[in-house]
């Protein structure tokens, strides 16, 4: 403890000594706001080199400048930065008096000293000012041009500066007071400007086309006497007048050049008083007695004395530069001596802590060991104790995953035999219905009941998606009085047996919501479910649909008189596996979870209260704002009388189907690959009146498909050898068999196998239990498109190698095929065996390939492709009827238009006429 003590002490003196390294402290820094008008012309930028070059001369001081860029808002938004952070004094240079005067007597009311440059604020309150004497500016230009022209008339224009601007006011003031004692001398226009020569030119150029006759321009500053003088010289009248300006700038472009060069006749001198301005700051500061206002003097700038002035500005500029490179220098030095003086304090501080561990490893050393023993002794309990939980822990993990797969597993295989039953109970009341059988009553309680077991292996299924949040959303635009009556009939039924009041209510029976159909129908069931489990008979159910029509929600209540929930059990009804206390019947405790679960998966809510019986509260919003827009889906509006089918999501139209002809002898043949013999059978007796069955189990499914080409194939997913996934991939990527439409049975319907089955490329995905007239539909459809598909193929057979992609494989396969056939047009030894050759597949796979995709021979399509090519010859070229006809492999003229007249109805010679 006492070597630990004596680090710590050390430690923190190093951390003293470091934190000592600093260049200075901040507290001795100056902090020197000035809030700038604008800097887009020299003298403003003069300002700004000088006080920063007389900054740079005091190493405390931290100058800040803000340009405001002639906005009196952003102005006034700056200063009020600078109020915020407390700076130590403030500098203005205000764009207009009087709205800068507020924020300034803010400042002054902080606490925060203000110098006030070039411009007043309009009280004159603040602690200082330093300027020139704006009214002197414009006594001395007077007083040039008084002293010109003493004895003659003089007529003269007055250019002013930004309106409202004390300078302006200030310089129009003296002006006047020396001008108005001359009887001979007349200020004939005065123009308003805003202190840059474009906003004074076109107002100058009006004047002087109206009246020309000026003897001199006064313009407020030297900018806008230059902009005048571009004036009179566009109109050819720059030498019948002088111009006079102000600010005395020295440079190219600055008032004293302008003299030198003609332009001017005098600028009156403006001094920026940029580094007095620092001076001043710092006398504030620092309590020194400094006068309220400031006074910096002033001169008028001749063709005398240009040339003077010019020198003296640049021997200061010169003076200027040598100290910023003097500055400069010292900076460099300064952060050398720093970087020097820190490493030096660095190195010292490194060593002391070096010896202070070097001190602490030898203790240390001992320490550690005797520690080491202890925590081995502690590392090999605690390895022993992990091993044993991570054991159990797996168990466990491994047990309950082994539940959930069998009970997954088993819901499954339940499917298969559920879709025997549904499928066989839809045939029968098929049946019953046409014969006005007795039996009627007998076949809708098991197909109900049948329904009622799939529900719960779905609820079974659910759960376990639920658990793995594997469910996607698929809502649309829904009905929902019309979906709450078709739930109402399929309860009807047993109401009425038991004589419970059972009815639907709603405020609005044209509420639409967003919707998916299918969970919502899980909860409406599982809810409804729950209420006629416990209502006795001779009760009482309600369904109320309540449109919010101030808001943008709607409630749907489910309520019965049953017997209730417990009060200290209502918060745990939608747990898993909840099972009140009052309840005496068997339960899964599962379907009220599922439901609040769906319910939050459409961003709604529900809640349940209890008194005589209970009532279920789902709140949904309105519109589709809250979904994500790959969760919408067009569905078509429910039947008022006939709920949607729950066994597939998908929904056929019947389209208008070619059957084959009465006299063609083959059917459309259909392979069946399912391990369930049962189901296998079912389908093949169900099937085989329309269709040519062939069955596979699975184990040889592929080999089946290649060695008889059917025209359509159904395949199960959970097979003994591959998946149906697998080999519908296998199937699709061959060429035999690529043309072939899959449809994929199977009880798997998450997001997860649909999306596996559709990206393995399967035609049509259906689940069980299926509905057997879907089924029928289904492969109706498929082979009604593909026979659209075969009758585009055969009209269009020269133009097939032109059009996009119908699908990689089969285009790939059409070119190639139309490829070999161009090449060998006109080679008469050319035969099918060659060509199925070039193809790389048997003779017999050609010949069934070509009939499955143009429903003709290999031998006809041939024909027919060099018979298009020879009708486009005919359209397109001047060559005889012999040449075409030998062209495209005809072995004679006479052959070639007895075969041209049987394809088209008419010789060439004629159709070539008819062009």
């Amino acid at each position: 403890m006492k070597c630990n003590r004596t680090l710590f002490v050390v430690t923190v003196m190093v951390l003293c000594f470091l934190f000592s390294c600093k260049k200075g402290s901040n507290e001795d820094q100056i902090r020197i706001g000035f809030s700038q008008a604008m800097t887009k012309d020299d003298w403003r930028r003069s300002m700004n080199n000088s006080m920063q070059l007389q900054a740079s001369l005091y190493p405390n001081i931290v100058l800040t400048i803000q340009d405001a860029n002639y906005e009196i808002q952003k102005q006034i938004d700056q200063i009020e930065v600078f109020i915020a952070d407390s700076v130590d004094i403030l500098i203005v240079s205000p764009i207009q008096s009087k709205p800068i005067t507020p924020v300034v007597q803010k400042a002054l009311d902080a606490g925060i000293p203000v110098l006030v440059v070039d411009r007043k604020t309009e009280n004159q309150n603040y602690t200082a000012y330093l300027g020139a004497d704006n009214i002197e500016v414009g006594r001395n230009a007077a007083k040039e041009i008084i002293a010109s022209k003493a004895q003659d008339r003089v007529r003269i224009v007055e250019i002013q500066g930004m309106a409202g601007s004390s300078p302006a006011e200030e310089r129009t003031i003296g002006f006047r007071q020396v001008i108005d004692q001359y009887d001979n001398v007349s200020i004939v226009s005065q123009i308003q400007g805003d202190w840059e020569k474009e906003s004074i030119q076109d107002k100058f150029r009006a004047f002087l086309q109206q009246d020309g006759n000026v003897d001199y321009v006064f313009a407020h500053n030297d900018r806008m006497a230059k902009g005048a003088w571009e004036v009179a010289r566009e109109l050819g009248l720059e030498k019948k007048m002088s111009f006079i300006g102000v600010d005395g700038l020295n440079g190219p472009n600055g008032g004293i050049q302008m003299v030198e060069d003609g332009i001017l006749e005098a600028t009156v001198l403006y001094p920026t008083g940029g580094d007095e301005a620092i001076k001043f700051a710092l006398g504030i500061l620092n309590n020194e007695p400094v006068s309220k206002n400031n006074i910096l003097s002033t001169t008028v700038i001749n063709e005398v004395n240009a040339d003077i002035m010019k020198n003296q500005f640049d021997k200061i500029n010169e003076q200027r530069t040598a100290i910023e490179t003097q500055l400069t220098a010292i900076h460099q030095q300064r952060e050398l001596y720093y970087a020097q003086n820190n490493l030096l304090k660095i190195t010292m501080a490194l060593l002391a802590i070096i010896l202070s561990l070097a001190i602490y490893s030898v203790y240390s050393i001992f320490a550690i060991q005797k520690k080491n023993r202890q925590l081995e002794l502690t590392n090999k309990k605690i390895t022993v104790q992990r091993n044993q939980i991570e054991k159990i822990a797996a168990e466990v993990k491994e047990s309950n995953e082994a539940k959930l797969n069998f009970f997954t597993g088993l819901s499954h295989e339940f499917k298969t035999p559920l879709t025997l039953i549904m499928s066989s109970v839809e045939s029968m009341g098929d049946n019953t219905r046409e014969s006005g059988s007795k039996m009627m009553n007998e076949v809708e309680l098991i197909h109900n009941n049948s329904n009622r077991l799939l529900r719960l292996i779905n609820n079974l299924l659910d759960f376990r998606r639920v658990e793995d949040k594997n469910f996607n959303i698929r809502a649309s635009k829904t009905n929902m009085y019309n979906f709450s009556k078709n739930i109402h009939n399929d309860f009807a039924r047993e109401a009425k047996k038991r004589n419970i009041e059972f009815n639907v209510h709603t405020n609005n029976e044209f509420l639409e919501l967003f919707i998916d159909r299918n969970l919502m129908d899980k909860v409406y069931f599982n809810l409804l479910s729950n209420a006629f489990k416990f209502t006795p008979d001779n009760g009482k159910i309600e369904i109320y649909i309540v449109d919010n029509t101030e808001g943008n929600d709607a409630e749907i209540h489910i309520k019965d008189n049953g017997i209730g929930i417990p009060a200290k059990e209502i918060d745990k009804v939608f747990e898993p596996f909840f099972k009140g206390s009052n309840n005496r019947k068997n339960s899964s405790g599962i379907g009220l979870h599922l439901s609040k679960q769906f319910v939050q998966l459409h961003l709604g809510e529900i809640k349940v209260t209890s008194f005589k019986g209970t009532e279920f509260i789902i709140k949904l919003f309105k519109g589709k704002t809250h979904f994500n827009e790959d969760q919408v889906i067009n569905e078509p509006e429910l039947d008022d009388t006939q709920l949607m089918d729950l066994s597939s999501e998908i929904v056929l139209e019947e389209p208008f189907f070619i059957e084959k002809a009465a006299s063609e002898v083959d059917r459309f043949s259909i392979l069946i690959i399912e391990d369930n013999r049962d189901l296998s059978f079912f389908l093949k007796s169900k099937l085989q009146s329309e269709y040519e069955i062939i069955l596979s189990d699975g184990t040889d499914a592929t080999e089946r498909a290649f060695e008889t080409i059917p025209d359509l194939i159904l395949c199960d997913v959970n097979l003994p050898d591959k998946s149906g996934f697998e080999i519908c991939e296998q199937l699709k990527k061959d060429l035999r068999t690529s043309h072939i439409p899959v449809v994929i049975l199977t009880a798997l319907e998450n997001k997860e196998s649909y999306l596996k089955g559709l990206q393995s490329g399967a035609d049509l995905y259906l689940t069980k239990p299926f509905s057997f007239s879907i089924l029928i539909q289904s492969l109706k459809s498929l082979l009604y498109n593909r026979e659209r598909l075969r009758f585009y193929f055969t009209n269009n057979i020269y133009k097939i190698e032109q059009t996009d992609s119908f699908g990689n494989l089969e285009q790939q396969f059409v070119n190639k095929l139309n490829a070999l056939v161009k090449e060998n047009l006109n080679n008469d030894d050319f035969s099918v065996e060659n060509l199925a050759e070039s193809l790389n597949i048997s003779r017999v796979q050609l010949y069934r390939k070509v009939k499955a995709m143009m429903g003709i021979s290999v031998s006809d399509y041939i024909s027919n492709f060099r018979l298009e090519k020879a009708k486009a010859m005919l359209e397109n070229t001047s060559l005889s009827i012999s040449e075409i006809a030998y062209a495209n492999g005809f072995s004679s003229p006479n052959y070639f238009s007895t075969s041209f007249k049987n394809r088209f109805g008419t010789s060439p010679v004629t159709y070539r006429k008819t062009l």
